[in-house]
């Protein structure tokens, strides 16, 4: 459950960072997008949410493997031919991280580059 509420603290501070929620954990077959935003200039953002509250096996950024990276860029496309009914989009993959406590943690946006 607490991943669940990281999530929605997420969306919350995306939205006050000028986003619009499309939509939340958005899965198909092998994959999922925790949060899809539009931003003001009309740009789509495909972002995961990771929580860490110590360090110990690792930094919240360090916990997306290149796997997971894979699997969201397999979902966003989806979501973008699905939904939307075309892939030429301008569009960002993204990790939103939260270390610390859930509440009064430091959140960190980290762009996926190709």
């Amino acid at each position: 459950m607490k991943g669940a509420e990281a999530e929605a603290l997420a969306a919350t501070w995306l939205t006050q960072q000028g986003r619009e929620i499309l939509r939340r954990n958005y899965r198909i077959p092998g994959g999922e997008i925790d949060i899809v935003s539009r931003d003001a200039a009309g740009r789509l953002h495909f972002t995961e949410v990771r929580w860490r509250t110590r360090q110990t096996h690792g930094s919240a950024a360090e916990s997306v493997t290149p796997r997971k990276l894979a699997l969201m860029h397999r979902a966003a496309l989806s979501y973008l031919t699905r939904e939307l009914g075309r892939d030429d989009v301008a569009c960002s993959l993204e990790v939103l991280t939260l270390q610390g406590s859930l509440h009064s943690g430091e959140w960190q946006l980290w762009p996926v580059t190709p």
